[in-house]
């Protein structure tokens, strides 16, 4: 009751009164240093904190991961008038003071799936190696078990789960909204599409060039599957990736089995310990998600809940990006497992 209560508070749009501070935190990341698409080795991370905090206060602290083509600037753009600062200052009002620090991950293609990649560059590196320790030295970890939280929306819901699997020890929790997963049935057909079919490898290969003056896809949806492409497939090249089509538009089955290495259903059936006995893992996929992704968190959930790992899944209402400050309080309230304090409904 008490997560629904503020969950009905969190859908009133913040008021600048009542955000959390920001704070800007520029990371140069050495890990991103000589990347093959010559991106921005200096990133900068947006931190909301609520007001009331002191000087070196240990708390909990969220490293959110946006969904393809979004980022930290678009949450520094907004500033005290973003989501984020609405629900860091409402979740501390109702009893449980966070951070939030949002990461900056694009690459030329939109989104870096938060992967290392020979053809982007070591974005699960930079999150993990120089963003959390750059960010707590700032803003003190709170001790105790379930402190240090990844989450994500879409793109970034998978970002998640990656991290959490591949840093197990780093991130005790994951809240992964809408994940990208179960890529037979959401990823196929939209690799499937003739503006797809349709991309020569000449031409992924004059896209992919490191040169600046590298022609780009009149295409958004090219683009996007190139940056998918660039995550899960990448060439010996450096900065080169796989193209699921040959010269002749026939599809590539060893190149779709890379991609499918990657997918998050796969993995967690495939191996016992893709999470650890004591990660707290929550899932959500909107009931009218648009991509799927309610049916393939669902997926994970019912092969997870058979293990160790405390796990739950949730399905809210409304389409992939609706309600996500609901949405992710609703996550942290469950992955801290004390829930806030309850205030009367509105």
């Amino acid at each position: 009751m008490a997560i629904l209560l503020v969950c009905t508070a969190l859908a009133e749009p913040p008021h600048v009164s009542s955000a959390a501070r920001l704070e800007v935190l520029e990371i140069t990341g050495r890990t991103l240093q000589g990347n093959p698409l010559n991106d921005p080795v200096a990133r900068r991370v947006a931190i909301f904190a609520p007001r009331e905090t002191r000087a070196g206060q240990a708390l909990p602290i969220v490293y959110y991961l946006p969904g393809f083509g979004a980022s930290s600037e678009d949450f520094i753009a907004d500033g005290e008038r973003s989501w984020c600062a609405g629900l860091v200052q409402q979740l501390a009002d109702h009893g449980l003071p966070l951070v939030v620090a949002v990461v900056d991950c694009r690459n030329r293609w939109g989104g870096s799936q938060y992967l290392n990649s020979s053809a982007q560059g070591n974005y699960t590196d930079y999150v993990c190696d120089e963003i959390v320790p750059t960010v707590e030295a700032r803003f003190p970890l709170a001790p105790g078990p379930n402190r240090r939280i990844v989450a994500g929306h879409s793109s970034g819901g998978y970002g998640a789960l990656m991290l959490a699997m591949a840093r197990q020890k780093l991130f005790a929790g994951v809240v992964a909204l809408s994940p990208d997963s179960d890529f037979k049935v959401t990823h196929r057909p939209a690799v499937e599409r003739p503006e797809v079919q349709h991309v020569t490898p000449r031409e992924v290969e004059a896209f992919t060039a490191p040169d600046a003056g590298a022609p780009r896809p009149t295409d958004e949806f090219v683009e996007l599957i190139l940056g998918l492409s660039a995550a899960y497939a990448p060439a010996e090249r450096p900065g080169g990736i796989r193209w699921l089509y040959d010269k002749r538009g026939k599809f590539q089955p060893k190149v779709w089995q890379q991609w499918l290495e990657k997918d998050p259903l796969v993995l967690v059936r495939k191996h016992l310990d893709a999470f650890a006995a004591d990660q707290r893992i929550y899932l959500d996929g909107a009931a009218h998600d648009e991509w799927g992704f309610n049916v393939s968190a669902r997926k994970i959930f019912e092969v997870l809940r058979q293990r160790p790992s405390p796990v739950t899944f949730y399905e809210p209402p409304g389409g992939h990006g609706d309600h996500l400050p609901e949405r992710l309080a609703r996550g942290l309230t469950w992955i801290l497992n004390r829930p806030p304090r309850a205030v009367p409904a509105p």
